[in-house]
């Protein structure tokens, strides 16, 4: 069984929204206590193409997407509940169709 992040506890909200690819990503910027820093948001459907600075992994929390990693062939879906991780300085692109696909992205 797989288990979502509910909530987050002891953090810190960017009140100012990241907007991205005209609006089809939109997410707020988080640092918790301990000083990690993530964000939270949706992508609506579209295929859109994301470069890394730090690793990162995206986590679903409702909705469904499929993912290609730089250097991979192969699409792969993944929904809420479900983790996938993208290597540091890469890229990855993402594919929603149907419902949005909302999402925890932890890095580091």
């Amino acid at each position: 069984m797989t288990t979502t992040t509910e909530s987050l506890r002891n953090a810190t909200v960017a009140t100012q929204a990241n907007v991205y690819f005209d609006g089809k990503c939109v997410s707020h910027s988080l640092t918790l206590a301990d000083g990690s820093k993530k964000s939270v948001g949706v992508i609506l459907p579209s295929t859109l193409t994301f470069s890394t600075g730090a690793p990162e992994t995206m986590e679903g929390t409702a909705g469904r997407c499929e993912y290609l990693l730089s250097g991979s062939s192969e699409w792969v879906a993944s929904g809420a509940g479900e983790k996938f991780s993208v290597p540091g300085n890469s890229s990855f692109q993402i594919r929603v169709s149907g419902e949005p696909y909302s999402y925890i992205c932890h890095f580091g």
